[in-house]
């Protein structure tokens, strides 16, 4: 995990619970501040069955998702979807836009040639590496608006969450809570992050950025507002061939992995919209990435390069 989040016992009125489990494919810890233990507990339990509708409703791994029913009938017929599921695809498609296609949702068609399990011996071949890529291309989704339909245009292809669907489910679930009376929390969904409130000693929620070159330490300890936080970085997952290193973030345009930068963290508003920027900036890179991120002033970034050095948005003022 990227981020590793700091907070303390309760004191005076308030309670604090914390559970850990797993959603999405991924650990999500949901931590909520409450009048008493059993109202923790209750809207602990009331996230989670946020999330799982979510995950119902978005997963490409579940066969009957109506995610899953797009990408069967790529290149067959439009599929008519929830205005939900409508919508955080077109989101999807503008952060597509945005970023030049860095961040692709149709990423989730491509073939899997680089691994980074420890059984690739050699770079694959410019031929298998261009073939990975063919069914890739956001310009090839189809929406519309009056019917609720996503078509995809390319038979084999597919559109996936799971990166920003985490985020999503995130900033869902903080919704849900606040909107029933809950005025502290956190929903940590594998790193990406929203929180909301302060901790029951009324100090702020506290999180620490790993230091990818040394992961027992941190690079910097930042306070939190209510507000979101993503990392996306390689050192958890790369590979090295010949004396260099590749990250297991693709260019989803190139197909090759991304180099320069080995860890993004990003602040802003949503989990979803700041998933969306860290995991691009990786690909983007040190000058394109602060160039993109500084049009958008409710984002900020933290940046490591491959030389471990640190360079910040402008809007990072912590």
């Amino acid at each position: 995990m990227s981020l590793i989040l700091f907070s303390f016992c309760c004191t005076g009125q308030e309670v604090m619970r914390k559970r850990t489990t797993l959603l999405m494919g991924s650990r999500f810890d949901i931590t909520i501040v409450a009048q008493d233990s059993l109202t923790a507990e209750t809207r602990i339990n009331e996230t989670i069955a946020e999330i799982t509708r979510i995950e119902n409703l978005i997963s490409d791994w579940k066969s009957d998702s109506q995610v899953s029913e797009v990408n069967q009938n790529a290149g067959i017929r439009a599929v008519k979807v929830d205005k939900e599921v409508f919508d955080l695809t077109k989101r999807a498609i503008a952060i597509s836009k945005m970023t030049n296609g860095a961040f692709d949702i149709s990423f989730a068609a491509m073939e899997k040639v680089w691994k980074f399990d420890g059984s690739m011996t050699e770079i694959p071949t410019p031929e298998q590496i261009k073939k990975s890529v063919e069914k890739v291309g956001y310009k090839n989704i189809v929406l519309d608006s009056i019917q609720s339909t996503i078509f995809l245009q390319l038979p084999g292809m597919k559109i996936g969450f799971g990166s920003i669907g985490k985020g999503y489910a995130a900033d869902k679930a903080r919704e849900v809570m606040e909107a029933k009376g809950i005025k502290a929390g956190i929903v940590n969904a594998s790193g990406d992050l929203t929180t909301w409130g302060k901790q029951p000693n009324g100090k702020a929620w506290t999180i620490g950025i790993t230091n990818p070159f040394d992961t027992e330490k941190f690079v910097k300890i930042v306070p939190l507002k209510s507000e979101a936080v993503t990392t996306s970085g390689d050192y958890e997952k790369f590979v090295e061939l010949n004396g260099k290193r590749y990250s297991h973030i693709i260019n989803p345009i190139t197909g090759y992995p991304a180099t320069g930068l080995v860890s993004v963290t990003v602040f802003g508003p949503s989990a979803e919209m700041a998933n969306g920027f860290s995991t691009s900036l990786i690909v983007l890179g040190k000058e394109s990435g602060l160039q993109l991120i500084n049009q958008y002033p409710e984002y900020s970034c933290m940046m490591i390069t491959d030389k471990g050095k640190i360079f910040k948005s402008k809007k990072f003022k912590r």
